[in-house]
C-alpha cells in the first residue's frame, strides 16, 4: 500500500491580498519539501472538482450561490476582516473540496493506505452559512460526511490539531451522530470558540483547549489522556484529519511552542489509532501553518511517517 498525495495547480490561482498570511508561498514550500528523492514513492494525484452535490452535505445551495456571485473577474473581493476571493478563489476552493472527496474514496477502495491532501484555501473554519478565517467551504467536514453518507461507514472521527479551533467543522456537525470530532487548539485565540463545554448535540465533540505557551510534552499527555482514548472507544472505521501546522514555535499567528517532531509524534499515534481500529486508514488536509520553513518542515515530517505507516 502506498500514501496519496492530491493537490491541484489551481490551488495556487487563489491569491490574497499583499501581506496576507495565507498565501501562494505556502503551498509553493509543501510542494518543494515534497519534491525531494525521500518522496519519490508518494502516489501523486490531481484533484478533481468538488460537485455542488457534494458541498451541499456542508452547506446550502443558497450559500454556495453566494459564494458564486461574489467571485470577482479581477481585484479581491472581501467577505469579512480576514477572508478574500480573487478570481481564482472559487476553483482552487472547490479543487481543495473534490482532494479530500478522492483522497476518502482512494483510501475506503483500498487505492492507497492513507492520503495527505495538499490543497488552499483551508476549510475548518468554514460555518455552514458563513465563510470567514480564511476558508470557503468546510472541506474536511464534507469529506467525514461524504464517507458516511456515500460510503455508507457508520464511525468516523475527525481530528484537528490546528492552532485555531475548528469552529466550521464544529458547526456542520454539530448534529451528526455517526461522526465523532475532536479538536486541541489555543484558547483564548480567534475564532473564539472551542469551550470543553461545547460537546455537540450527541455529545460526539471533544474540545480540548490549551493555553497560550503550552508546548508538545503537555499536547502529548492531553491528547493521550483526553482525545485517543475517547477515539478508540469509539472504534472509528476511517480517521480524517484537519492537519494544521500552525501551533509551531515559529508560527507567528498563535503562541504554542510545539517542534517539528511533535507533529511526526501526532502521525505516529493517529496511524496508532487507525491500524487499531480502521486497518490504518487515515486521511489528512492541510489547513493552517503560516511560517514557510516551518510548514514545509512540518509538512515532511508529517507525511515522511504516513509513507513509513503506510508501506
Amino acid at each position: 500500500m502506498t500514501t496519496a498525495l492530491f493537490t491541484h495547480p489551481a490551488c495556487l490561482n487563489h491569491v490574497n491580498p499583499p501581506g496576507h498570511p495565507e498565501q501562494v508561498a505556502r503551498l509553493e514550500a509543501i510542494e518543494a519539501a515534497l519534491a525531494a528523492p525521500d518522496f519519490d514513492t508518494l502516489d501523486r494525484r490531481e484533484a478533481p472538482l468538488g460537485a455542488l452535490a457534494e458541498i451541499r452535505r456542508g452547506h446550502s445551495k443558497l450559500y454556495y450561490d453566494k459564494i458564486v456571485a461574489a467571485s470577482p473577474k479581477e481585484g479581491w473581493t472581501q467577505l469579512d476582516a480576514d477572508t478574500s476571493l480573487s478570481p481564482g478563489s472559487l476553483d482552487a476552493a472547490l479543487f481543495a473540496v473534490g482532494g479530500c472527496l478522492a483522497a476518502v474514496d482512494a483510501v475506503l477502495d483500498g487505492e492507497a493506505q492513507n492520503a495527505f491532501v495538499a490543497c488552499r484555501p483551508p476549510g475548518h473554519h468554514a460555518e455552514k452559512a458563513r465563510p470567514m478565517g480564511f476558508c470557503l467551504f468546510s472541506n474536511v467536514a464534507i469529506a467525514a460526511l461524504h464517507a458516511i453518507e456515500f460510503h455508507g461507514l457508520m464511525r468516523v472521527t475527525v481530528l484537528d490539531f490546528d492552532v485555531h479551533h475548528g469552529n466550521g467543522t464544529q458547526d456542520v456537525l454539530w448534529h451528526e451522530s455517526r461522526i465523532k470530532f475532536a479538536s486541541s487548539h489555543q484558547m483564548p485565540l480567534f475564532p473564539g470558540t472551542g469551550g470543553p463545554h461545547q460537546k455537540g448535540a450527541f455529545g460526539q465533540i471533544i474540545n480540548v483547549p490549551l493555553e497560550e505557551g503550552t508546548g508538545g510534552e503537555v499536547m502529548r499527555e492531553l491528547w493521550d489522556e483526553k482525545i485517543f482514548p475517547a477515539m478508540r472507544e469509539y472504534d472509528p472505521q476511517l480517521v480524517i484529519v484537519s492537519a494544521g501546522f500552525d501551533a509551531h514555535s515559529r508560527d507567528p499567528l498563535a503562541g504554542l511552542h510545539w517542534e517539528t517532531e511533535d507533529f511526526a509524534w501526532l502521525a505516529h499515534r493517529i496511524c496508532d489509532l487507525a491500524d487499531e481500529c480502521c486497518d490504518g486508514r487515515v486521511v489528512s488536509s492541510l489547513e493552517g501553518g503560516y511560517d514557510l520553513d516551518a510548514l514545509a518542515d512540518s509538512v515532511e515530517a508529517y507525511v515522511r511517517v504516513m509513507m513509513e505507516r503506510g508501506a
